[in-house]
């Protein structure tokens, strides 16, 4: 078994004894960062910073030597899969991600490669490995992918939208070719989680942003069914050790329970439910983790410390709670405020 000086993470994924509740932040490496925005700098672009394994690894462990995180995650992005399937990524200022080659048909979908994550997407494990390196058995590495269905509405779309236009066409005019374009991309992602287990991640971490689109019976049939037969797929020990998975719906938690059933460890929450409700629905059958609206850390370390407070003291079970916001951090947060986040819930010891 690798020791870990701090593996609070990987115990509370698996309902196991923590001391207290452990805590990361979804993005923690990002722009709020001023050294980030430094080393941005210094790559180029984006994508050149993603691509860079030495790079890619100073941003990681930037948030740890600022803040005493229980986790390190991979920076990196979902949509390096989709683009080493050839779709051309690229990044418009003020504008987000976009594909060149945006995939509408079955003849399109049909001719899209499965790309082999030592080749297409070596930079990928070369950061994993380089990370878990320095990081040298201080805290566990996370890795991740976005959902097949997620990915599938970009890939579709060429670029993020609001009301899914083209993608909605395509499932409701044509599930076959929506089926097809699902298990390939499932496929995979199910290869890329695999070697970046493989590479060195001690946890992963399977985002469904776009899940919450979908109605009812969609979820069910377009996004939870892939992400279920990629839990199926990983290899569930590594190094001697369990390696959990969280699978996170933003927007979807009408359908705890059927994520529950999925067969993840732990169960992303965003800020639309309580915890106190999600716990009350899955048991102990899963992990939960979050669920601090982003937006709270606008305010002052006042409120910070009284909305982090009222989500911990919601949880009612002694373990199985992995402290986050319910997304992404934001872009113009100040870092004091994630300072005081993370110091008000390492210092929670309950009523």
């Amino acid at each position: 078994m690798t020791d870990l000086a701090n593996d609070r993470l990987l115990r509370a994924l698996m309902r196991e004894p923590v001391d207290r509740t452990p805590i990361w932040i979804m993005r923690q490496a990002g722009r709020y960062l001023p050294e980030y925005r430094a080393t941005r700098a210094r790559a180029g672009s984006f994508m050149d910073l993603c691509q860079n394994p030495e790079l890619a690894c100073e941003v990681t462990l930037q948030p740890l030597a600022r803040f005493p995180l229980d986790a390190a995650i991979l920076f990196s992005d979902i949509l390096t899969v989709p683009d080493a399937m050839g779709l051309g990524l690229y990044f418009e200022t003020g504008e987000g991600p976009r594909f060149r080659d945006p995939v509408r048909s079955l003849d399109a979908i049909e001719r899209l490669p499965v790309p082999d994550p030592e080749q297409e997407l070596r930079y990928v494990m070369d950061a994993v490995r380089l990370i878990r390196r320095e990081l040298n058995g201080t805290v566990p590495l996370i890795g991740f992918a976005g959902s097949p269905w997620t990915l599938a509405t970009y890939m579709i779309e060429g670029a993020g939208s609001r009301d899914f236009a083209e993608t909605k066409r395509l499932l409701y005019g044509e599930p076959q070719a929506m089926h097809a374009l699902l298990q390939k991309v499932a496929a995979a992602v199910s290869a890329y989680l695999q070697a970046q287990i493989r590479s060195g991640a001690q946890a992963v971490m399977i985002f469904d942003t776009w899940g919450g689109s979908l109605t009812p019976r969609h979820y069910r049939e377009f996004s939870l069914a892939y992400m279920q037969r990629i839990i199926n797929e990983l290899p569930r020990e590594h190094e001697g050790r369990r390696v959990p998975v969280t699978l996170f719906t933003k927007g979807g938690g009408a359908w705890l329970e059927w994520q529950a059933d999925a067969g993840a460890d732990a169960l992303g929450l965003d800020w639309t439910i309580e915890i106190a409700e999600a716990a009350d629905r899955v048991g102990d059958r899963v992990a939960l983790q979050g669920n601090l609206d982003p937006s709270v850390l606008y305010a002052g370390d006042d409120v910070v410390r009284a909305e982090a407070t009222r989500i911990l003291d919601g949880f009612p079970f002694p373990t199985g709670h992995v402290f986050n916001l319910g997304h992404g951090i934001h872009p113009g947060i100040d870092p004091d405020r994630v300072a005081a986040l993370v110091e008000t819930v390492q210092s929670y010891r309950g009523g």
